[in-house]
């Protein structure tokens, strides 16, 4: 029994040790990834029209433009942090209330459809992995309902902690007859927003390996949860594959920043219209190394319970 444990804890280590291999193994598999990208883009598209003509109608109903954000620029918002806050407030008391009113109907209906989509494409995805998997797409459903819930939870803390830090970084200056600390608030809210996107990588392996888990063991939405908060033997390298995917996100992120800046000094000799296609370019290619990683923890998830059970 002993030597049992041994080897088991020898090789869930290899497993996560050996994440390249399930990389190059996912690699010489690149339908896994355009499944992935298939439903994701399903959603997103129509959901990425329904906003721009939402949240181009609210702007088209108020005279945004004349606050002069449209004209504001980095180096105004660092050199003159006074002025810049004044049309940011102005321009955001203008566009609040049509922005929360579209916010009220559209997000719960986008939310609700993203479940549904995701739920059918996560299990032509799993399937498409492994075959002996069971379909149980309107569990999967369910599953990513639930997760909606810490989402949104991390969400309402991330929006009501820039609020908080606003308040006392900048409006309280500006009250007391100062300067605003517009550098305080920007360290601060990249702070918060890294801190938070941590802690839901953390955490949020639960939600990841129960869709796996009933498909394994044909069950429903709250036993699958059980299951993965079970894993105790698992949890370390669970935890690990998705804090390092985490941490591979935040790396793609900064790369599609860095990339997205690259024409910046060149600005003078090129056009406005470059610019748009050259970010929306990084955009596109991030977005598919992010599809791609996204199936990566799942595949690596299943090899090491394959590899432990």
């Amino acid at each position: 029994m002993g030597n049992d444990r041994l080897a088991q804890r020898a090789e869930v280590m290899r497993t996560t040790q050996g994440f390249i291999g399930t990389l190059t193994w996912m690699r010489s598999r690149p339908l896994l990834t355009a499944i992935e990208v298939t439903w994701r883009w399903l959603f997103g598209v129509p959901a990425l029209l329904l906003a721009y003509r939402e949240l181009g109608a609210v702007l088209a109903a108020v005279p945004w433009r004349a606050t002069g954000i449209a004209n504001l620029s980095v180096n105004q918002l660092l050199t003159d942090p006074m002025s810049a806050s004044t049309m940011i407030a102005n321009a955001a008391t203008l566009l609040a209330p049509g922005f929360y009113a579209v916010v009220a109907w559209m997000a719960p209906l986008l939310l609700v459809v993203w479940a549904v989509v995701s739920g059918v494409g996560r299990t032509l995805v799993l399937r498409r992995m492994d075959v002996t998997l069971e379909p149980r797409p309107l569990t999967l459903i369910v599953l990513q309902l639930l997760r909606l819930v810490p989402l949104c939870a991390a969400m309402a803390a991330w929006w009501f902690g820039l609020q908080a830090l606003a308040r006392w970084s900048i409006l309280q200056p500006i009250a007391a007859g100062g300067e605003p600390q517009m550098m305080v608030y920007v360290g601060g809210a990249i702070a918060l927003t890294l801190g938070l996107f941590v802690l839901s990588a953390a955490v949020g392996w639960v939600f990841s390996v129960a869709p796996l888990l009933a498909m394994i063991h044909n069950r429903g939405a709250v036993q699958s949860l059980r299951d993965a908060v079970a894993l105790r033997d698992l949890r370390a390298s669970l935890v690990e594959i998705n804090l390092v995917l985490g941490i591979v996100k935040i790396a793609l992120l900064i790369l599609a920043m860095v990339f997205s800046a690259t024409p910046l000094p060149f600005q003078s000799i090129t056009t406005d219209e470059f610019l748009l296609w050259w970010t929306l370019g990084v955009t596109v290619v991030y977005i598919l190394a992010s599809d791609f990683f996204h199936v990566a923890r799942l595949a690596g998830y299943l090899r090491l319970w394959r590899a432990t059970r």
